[in-house]
């Protein structure tokens, strides 16, 4: 029983990190653009006004993009090839789990509160007696890069992270994890297609 606990704690940590970082991406893109003729880029002042962020964090993301964008080629113009514009969207995710494992909500032998209980027993898997649905809420954000040919005003690529934004007063933290989406999203360009 013990060299199970000892598995399951590190598996049970493994897996809540790993679902903090993640970062699912989607890319869109014009069939009709030819990628392999961008090569420099500006920011569209317009798009990025309107995002709905502190300045902090828009300065945050565009500092990420440019450290993205020269890693792949590009160099800043006042002429630009592309220009490049973000978007945000955030929604607060609540997750109920129904842990209705034990002997009911108050507990056997001891009394608990609304999920949180101190049981008559012990059980080294079990918190107490209060048994029932807990709810966690975390808050998921969207990031979207798009960029425009500077010609044709058109969109000819949009790409978009979703995930947990991991809201910490840790200014380091929120500056790795807008680096971590900034880079999942910008790993999808070119689109493969164009690529080849």
């Amino acid at each position: 029983m013990k060299k199970m606990k000892l598995f399951l704690v590190p598996l049970m940590a493994l897996v809540f990190l790993s679902s903090c970082v993640s970062v699912n991406v989607l890319a869109d893109y014009d069939k009709e653009a030819d990628f392999k003729e961008y090569k420099t880029y500006a920011y569209y002042k317009t798009g990025i006004d309107r995002a709905q962020i502190s300045d902090l964090d828009k300065k945050r993301i565009l500092k990420a993009i440019d450290i993205e964008m020269a890693s792949r080629g590009f160099t800043k113009s006042q002429d630009p090839d592309i220009l490049v514009s973000i978007f945000t969207k955030e929604r607060e995710q609540v997750d109920v789990y129904n842990n209705n494992f034990g002997f009911g909500r108050f507990g056997f032998g001891g009394f608990g509160f609304g999920g949180f209980g101190f049981g008559g027993f012990y059980n080294p898997w079990l918190y107490g007696g209060g048994f029932g649905p807990t709810a966690s809420t975390r808050t998921e954000g969207s990031l979207y890069i798009d960029f425009i040919d500077n010609q044709s005003n058109a969109l000819v690529w949009q790409g978009r992270g979703v995930g947990n934004l991991n809201n910490t007063k840790n200014v380091e933290k929120k500056e790795k994890r807008i680096k971590e989406f900034v880079s999942e999203i910008l790993n999808a360009y070119p689109p493969a297609v164009a690529a080849n």
